[in-house]
């Protein structure tokens, strides 16, 4: 009877920012990580560049390369570093180097034991722990090295210009000198050398001689065929003897021009005269384009083969020719056709006479055993990454603990912006603004897209989210100071804003303000186009030729003036019965009512503004911003009213600070003014509030 399935494992969630989170704290969690339902984790994905974190440890968790990390990666990656760690929770602590007296007993753990202490003793240190700083600095020393471990040879791995010299020649014709290369550069060597030594089977006689020979026959056989179907055609039908030679018309063609035995034109004429049963002539009465081929033919081929006094050919001594040259023919079909035949014969039997093929096997042993200790430090590395910046991954993807605790910045946000007397920590590097745009409208933060440069040119694009205070004094091509996790200060510029609401506060003022930048704008209009006429009426009378003597003025209009003055009256009497009937209607009301009529009227005017913000507010999301940088974020990340306030931190005076009151650039007139409109205003709640009590109402 098989035993029973373990129990599932009991995970542990927690509620931030209104988002169900799983909590890792143990080994079993980070063992159970691939039995976790995907759709719990806070993310599915997010870029290997542009975060702060190494990119070198994403590099290596994206086993895929395709420069993003999605949940199986993690999975394999934590299931990786935990077969090799005694307490694999330790990964969640993170440190910046992995000790060795950390790592299991079991045999992974054992072999990146004895892989870090392999290179410590490299580096010449003895130490308790190793760093991805030192395995890296390791793997760099060997890449630069002669020997790389890789199962290539390289001619600096050579000590001898002998070996280094045989190690190019086998790149230039079999491509990297690995010990398959090495061996089938050998084995054709060894075959082009048994090939070579068959030629004195079948050179004819002829010896070295035989090459040449049948160089020059092959050069000029398909001509000679093409002068010997010409003879036969010209036996079987004298008729066609002018035919099969070139017409008069042709000659005169070419004698138009220069002409050269090389020229192309002639080359393509026979190689003699055709006459029915006429041998071919080797050297008079040729074609001047083929004399010398056929002087070569006669030379190479024939004198040796048919004797000095065969200055002609005929079909039978062709083929003759033909005949003694057919095994030679016959064993240039078999040439090797492996690049080593380029080395040629000589070449080829110093090298397997020598001890290259020793000296190379030696080489290749030597990489052979440094392989596995490649691979190893490569082990030790993605170890310590993992051990360093594992755990902070997990709290930046399948949960966002680090940006809900506030402990520690998330490793999307880039920096610190101080702008308009406020401290923006949500900032998040953009690669695409556009397209980011996009996102952000989605997000209901107000964000503030800032260019930020360096000295010598460097540049990178910030988006701010502004989530405290009010975007009155928040504008495009404003300037600012960034701080980026370096500690690097840059300057900044806005230069794009997605708008939302950023407070309550700042809605509770929206209509006021709008009221205020309206009736500014209006009294602006008018005094314009004041302006605007009285200038226009000094130019004309600057321009116009002296004037005529002046009309003589209207008489008063006593019934025009007593209109105007009429409707004045009618103005102030509205205004003022409305005044009235406010106040009419205040003193009917109970004293203690008073405040809350105050509290109705401010909130029919802002209310609506105020409760339109707070529902945005209440919709603002992290995972916009996050998605318009290449992020999948898999859950709602709120930006409820706390967190909001502490992502945007306000100027205000350190505590037990003195200040001074005394302003000595006050404008003490507007204060006397200000002072006076309150005493007024004082005076007549408390001149309605006596006549509340008193009964003593006029109206």
């Amino acid at each position: 009877m098989s035993a029973p399935p373990p129990p599932p494992h009991t995970w542990k969630f927690i509620r931030s920012g209104g988002l169900d989170q799983v909590s890792l704290k143990s080994a079993a969690d980070l063992a159970a990580l691939g039995e976790l339902d995907q759709k719990l984790w806070v993310a599915l994905s997010c870029p290997v560049k542009g975060l702060q974190i190494d990119e070198r440890t994403l590099a290596v968790i994206d086993t895929d390369g395709d420069g993003h990390v999605r949940p199986p990666e993690v999975i394999a990656a934590v299931t990786w570093a935990c077969a090799r760690l005694k307490d694999p929770s330790a990964l969640l602590r993170s440190a910046p180097a992995l000790p060795l007296d950390a790592l299991d007993l079991g045999p992974e753990g054992r072999a990146v034991a004895d892989a870090a202490k392999w290179v410590l003793s490299r580096l010449g240190r003895t130490a308790d722990a190793v760093s991805a700083a030192d395995a890296a600095e390791v793997a760099r020393a060997i890449s630069m090295g002669p020997l790389k471990g890789d199962g290539i040879l390289r001619p600096e791995a050579a000590s001898d210009d002998a070996t280094r010299a045989l190690i190019r020649e086998i790149a230039a014709c079999c491509g990297n000198t690995t010990q398959e290369t090495v061996a089938a550069f050998f084995a054709d060597l060894r075959a082009f050398k048994a090939w070579s030594e068959a030629a004195g089977e079948s050179a004819s006689g002829l010896g070295p001689a035989a090459a040449e020979a049948f160089a020059a026959v092959a050069a000029v056989r398909a001509k000679v065929e093409d002068y010997f179907a010409r003879v036969k055609l010209a036996g079987y039908d004298s008729a066609a003897v002018p035919g099969l030679n070139r017409h008069e018309e042709d000659y005169r063609a070419i004698a138009g021009g220069e002409l050269t035995a090389e020229s192309p034109v002639l080359a393509a004429f026979p190689l003699a005269r055709i006459e029915p049963d006429r041998a071919l002539p080797l050297l008079e009465g040729v074609n001047p384009a083929w004399a010398a081929a056929l002087a070569r033919l006669h030379e190479a081929a024939v004198v040796p083969l048919l004797g000095a006094s065969a200055n002609y050919l005929t079909p039978d001594d062709w083929a003759a020719l033909a005949e003694r040259l057919r095994p030679y023919e016959a064993w240039i079909g078999t040439r090797p056709t492996s690049g080593v035949a380029k080395l040629g014969l000589e070449r080829i039997n110093a090298i397997l006479a020598g001890p290259g093929m020793i000296a190379l096997a030696d080489l290749l042993g030597e990489d052979k055993a440094l392989a596995p200790r490649v691979a190893a430090a490569a082990d030790v590395e993605r170890l310590a990454l993992f051990y360093r910046d594992l755990g902070t991954i997990l709290r930046n993807f399948v949960n966002f603990t680090d940006f809900y605790s506030r402990a520690r910045p998330a490793i999307f946000q880039a920096g610190t912006l101080y702008m308009d007397s406020r401290s923006c920590s949500l900032c998040i590097r953009v690669d695409d603004l556009e397209r980011h745009a996009v996102f952000a409208s989605m997000s209901r933060v107000y964000v503030a897209y800032v260019e930020c440069r360096r000295p010598g040119g460097e540049t990178m694009k910030i988006a701010a989210g502004f989530t405290q205070g009010d975007s009155d004094y928040l504008f495009v091509g404003r300037n600012g100071v960034f701080y980026d996790r370096g500690g690097r200060d840059w300057d900044v510029t806005i230069t794009r804003i997605a708008d939302s609401p950023i407070s309550i506060r700042q809605s509770f003022f929206a209509p006021y303000k709008k009221v205020a930048t309206f009736v500014e704008s209006q009294f602006a209009k008018f005094a314009s186009s004041k302006e605007q006429a009285v200038q226009g009426g000094l130019n004309a009378a600057v321009a116009a030729p002296a004037s005529p003597p002046a009309a003589p003025t209207h008489a008063f209009d006593i019934a025009k003036f007593a209109g105007i003055f009429a409707a004045f009256g009618l103005a102030i009497g509205a205004i003022g019965g409305a005044v009235a009937s406010v106040f009419s209607g205040l003193l009917r009301l109970a004293l203690w009512e008073w405040p809350l009529a105050v509290a109705a009227a401010l909130l029919l005017i802002s209310g609506p503004s105020m409760l339109l913000a707070a529902l945005k507010l209440r919709q603002r999301n992290l995972g916009p911003l996050l998605e318009g940088t290449g992020w999948a974020v898999n859950g709602r990340v709120k930006i409820n009213m706390p967190l909001g306030v502490a992502l945007t931190d306000r100027g205000v005076l350190p505590p037990n600070s003195d200040r001074l009151a005394f302003d000595p650039y006050e404008d003490e007139a507007a204060n006397t003014r200000r002072s006076i409109a309150f005493a007024l205003s004082v005076a007549v709640l408390a001149w309605l509030a006596a006549a509340k009590v008193f009964h003593f109402w006029p109206f």
